[in-house]
């Protein structure tokens, strides 16, 4: 049985930021609150805890999740960022974009797109999820909670109360949010591509 954690949603409560903090650092996978719907985390480096949210969203062993990052200075510790890169995504994070640029060495490699060797890296915009990430002290392995058989993100943690209480060590009530992914932005080559238009506005990446 998953704990349940009711969380102000523009004041988080650092006791309980603390007490989840805890339980992912512990290798417990948590579905929390973001600015496009909810999503499920775990530490970036537990293998574990990922075949977990695999195994619960249903995905494809080599589906490619998203590091959440707290700000622009840590994304830019993963991600290899060049001056014109920099300057879009400081105009746009936090947000609702999820951005493909290419890894450093700082990302564990079954992480990369093997390839192509890029990562989705994301600021929320979200006061829950950046108090969350802060407490961590690193960024999570995320993805949006689509439950199999879904086109969006579930919005109402009541029902994710119900669906999914056994499957997880917490779940953080941050109020009924937006089911709309987010836009995902490729911006690991020259030319700037929009592969998912979601939540977050195209226009300034056009």
């Amino acid at each position: 049985m998953s704990q349940y954690f009711q969380v102000h949603p523009e004041n988080p409560q650092s006791r309980l930021m603390s007490q989840a903090a805890a339980i992912i650092l512990e290798g417990g996978v948590v579905i929390y609150p973001t600015d496009s719907g909810y999503a499920i985390g775990s530490l970036a480096g537990d293998k574990q805890a990922l075949a977990r949210i695999i195994r619960i969203r249903q995905l494809d062993p080599h589906h490619h999740l998203t590091l959440m990052c707290r700000d622009l200075s840590e994304l830019s510790v993963y991600a290899r960022v060049e001056n014109s890169v920099f300057r879009l995504l400081r105009n746009n994070t936090p947000g609702p974009y999820t951005f493909i640029l290419r890894g450093t060495k700082e990302v564990p490699r079954r992480l990369l797109n093997e390839k192509r060797k890029t990562i989705g890296l994301r600021v929320p915009d979200s006061p829950i999820a950046l108090a969350l990430l802060d407490a961590v002290g690193e960024p999570m392995l995320s993805g949006s909670l689509i439950l199999p058989g879904n086109d969006f993100a579930e919005s109402d943690p009541e029902v994710i109360r119900d669906k999914l209480e056994k499957q997880v060590d917490l779940i953080i009530d941050g109020g009924i949010v937006g089911e709309q992914p987010t836009t995902v932005v490729d911006l690991s080559d020259d030319e700037v591509v929009i592969l998912r238009h979601g939540h977050g506005d195209v226009s300034p990446f056009q």
